[in-house]
């Protein structure tokens, strides 16, 4: 870093563009040290305004200086754009954010933004920023910008900033036409409330601002006609931000579209945006506003780099939506009397019967010996048939219910200040528990006899079992608690959770893009079906299209990931409970009851309650801990939810896996 001395001296006005803009950035490097003190940067703010008076001819270099920067950088795009896509496109927006995340800066730029950002890299700028007092930016105005010879002399903040009041005033102009922009969308528009449209918020917004800019020039900063103006610009401000906001009333009834969250967070920011430069051109204090508002640049600076704060703020409603219809669906596999659970338990032994018949289907697969991509396509396919035949049936595959149940609890905890609240949350957990090794149970021991059924047949009729030897001893190892055999079976929870998710927001852009009424009345669709069997497959898709996406992705994900991640070296793999039991089943029955005495066997059959844990509780807490964000649930007493499970357990430990 380069002393103060070495800096004042590698001062030339007349240097090139790069050359000015380094300077400036050395300056900001100076003032900004190690980073860890605000305080000590404005103590060296005044040190170089200091040594700036002190130095013979050094304050007419500055202020040339100055001058050059100010006519060849222009600072509308700065304050009015910065922080904001350069197209209303949420994709455009995410290469953007990777273009600088990516990619180095240059000073050689007359953008505004782009040198702002090299001057400016650490958040701890806005820190010093936020500090400097008023004698301090009144002496750095007169350094940069002094009065005129035989004129009265101005105070030196307030003459740098009327320098600004113009640029000022183009931002809000630049500002306030992207707002009406935006506005006039028919994207927007078409999802606006009728009543906020026939207000017309947007089409007098601009001739609000010219007649706030008329009276601030034409009578000031202290006129009655300025704040009048101004509160009429502000009105009509609000109106728009109202209109905005009704748009996303008919996205929670119709879906949600991240690009339109996106386009209305834009708008939203923009209106605040314009309230900040009004603040900047209207203050009794404009210098110290100023230092707020590049302060505030300073931190969205910084968030303009990340692209996890861009999806996580689009995305929010998305995953709200997600989670709402999950918990609609997952009240379905919660369990809440005997009749349900009986019913939980029969529902999942024909679905572990069903798994049965895949398993004979996937080992089928495996011994046709084709290349590990297409026979994990096959694969995939033979999983998502069967899933899908399951959903058909109105069978239960134990796997699919955290996912789909996590929500349904989540929204239980919006209110548990009473106390009978917290006891009926707990009701709902043992409910849940029970549910779910109901649904283990009817899986496992259906999967297990059936299969071992199948191979007999097969060993009667065929003359051979469902696997060789050799295949059964893989299985042994594979599926074995000494190896990795828990690992991928919380990564297989993690593959559940995704699937949900894709279910999810399949189902979201069915509503969104109104497929259900394209299928309903479309014309070429009804002269096809005809009007009755076209209404009743408009309401088939309604209702069955997240099922089959979260089943067929499912599939293809347990078939596919690990013949891909294995040619890059990874080579994750998949342990679904029901499906390894099936495994382990045909393993057994072909290596006959002398399998009993083999150690191999019971470390495997230790696995399975393991991997069925760990699928159904990396799934539940990954659709848990979203639910909860999407629900904006906050602040629950976690403490005293574990003690009223914990007392529940030692009263009644029998609740949480059988109905009363």
């Amino acid at each position: 870093m380069l002393t103060l001395t070495e800096l004042l001296d590698r001062l030339d006005p007349q240097a090139e563009l790069a050359g000015r803009h380094l300077w400036f950035i050395a300056a900001m490097d100076w003032i900004r040290g190690d980073g860890g003190n605000a305080q000590a940067s404005v103590a060296r703010v005044r040190l170089f305004i200091d040594a700036a008076q002190a130095r013979p001819g050094f304050a007419s270099q500055l202020q040339a200086w100055w001058r050059r920067l100010t006519e060849t950088v222009d600072a509308t795009p700065l304050l009015a754009d910065f922080g904001f896509a350069p197209r209303a496109a949420f994709l455009s927006e995410v290469g953007e954010r990777l273009r600088y995340k990516l990619l180095p800066g240059t000073p050689e730029t007359t953008h505004a933004t782009e040198l702002f950002m090299l001057l400016f890299p650490q958040p701890f700028d806005a820190q010093w920023l936020k500090r400097l007092d008023q004698a301090t930016l009144t002496q750095l105005g007169d350094l940069l910008s002094p009065s005129g010879a035989g004129e009265e002399p101005e105070p030196g903040a307030r003459s740098l900033l009327q320098g600004w009041q113009a640029t000022l005033l183009e931002a809000l102009t630049y500002c306030t036409s992207q707002v009406i922009a935006t506005g006039f969308s028919p994207e927007l528009r078409l999802r606006m409330s009728p009543a906020t449209l026939q207000t017309r918020p947007f089409h007098g917004l601009a001739s609000d601002l010219d007649a706030l800019r008329a009276a601030l020039m034409a009578h000031g900063l202290d006129s009655g006609a300025l704040h009048l103006s101004l509160d009429q610009f502000k009105s009509r401000l609000d109106a728009c931000r109202s209109a905005a906001a009704s748009v996303y009333n008919h996205l929670d009834e119709h879906g949600i579209s991240v690009g339109l969250v996106f386009r209305l967070r834009q708008m939203r920011e923009r209106i605040l945006r314009i309230r900040e430069l009004l603040d900047c051109l209207l203050s009794d204090k404009p210098a110290a506003s100023a230092m707020q508002l590049l302060a505030r640049l300073v931190l969205l600076a910084e968030e303009r780099r990340s692209i996890r704060a861009l999806i996580a703020a689009n995305s929010t409603l998305l995953a709200a939506k997600v989670a709402e219809r999950g918990a609609e669906t997952g009240e379905r596999y919660i369990t809440r009397d005997r009749a349900a659970y009986v019913d939980m338990l029969g529902k999942a032994a024909g679905g572990g019967a069903l798994t049965a018949v895949t398993t004979l289907l996937k080992f089928g697969v495996v011994t046709l010996a084709l290349s590990a991509f297409w026979s994990g396509f096959l694969s995939s396919v033979v999983f998502a048939a069967s899933f899908v035949l399951i959903q058909l049936l109105h069978l239960t595959l134990a796997t699919k219910q955290p996912a789909m149940t996590a929500p349904a609890m989540a929204a239980k905890l919006k209110d548990l200040r009473s106390v009978t609240a917290v006891s009926e949350f707990v009701d709902e957990v043992t409910h849940l528990v029970r549910s779910q090794v109901a649904a283990v149970l009817g899986n496992v021991l259906t999967v297990v006899p059936v299969v071992v059924i199948i191979s007999g047949l097969m060993q009667f009729g065929l003359d051979r079992p469902m696997i060789d030897t050799r295949e059964a001893i893989h299985v042994l190892n594979a599926l074995s608690l000494l190896g990795p055999t828990l690992l991928w079976a919380a990564f297989t929870g993690t593959v559940l959770f995704a699937a949900s998710i894709i279910g999810g927001w399949v189902e979201n852009w069915f509503v969104l893009y109104r497929l259900a009424s394209s299928m309903r009345y479309n014309p070429r669709i009804t002269r096809a079906l005809g009007v009755a069997r076209a209404r009743r497959w408009a309401g088939f898709m309604r209702d069955n299209i997240s099922g089959f996406a979260s089943n067929i992705s499912l599939g293809f994900m347990l078939g596919l990931i690990p013949p891909i991640t294995g040619f890059f070296g990874l080579s994750l793999e998949m342990r679904h409970v029901t499906l390894s039991s099936g495994q382990l089943a045909a393993a057994a029955a072909t290596l006959g009851w002398e399998v009993l005495r083999q150690p191999a066997l019971w470390w495997c059959v230790a696995s399975i309650p393991l991997i069925g844990a760990l699928n159904l509780g990396v799934s539940f807490y990954l659709a848990f801990r979203l639910a909860l964000q999407a629900h904006n649930v906050s602040g629950v007493d976690r403490a005293r939810i574990r003690a009223a499970i914990w007392a529940r357990w030692r009263i009644r430990p029998a609740s949480f896996f059988r109905p009363d």
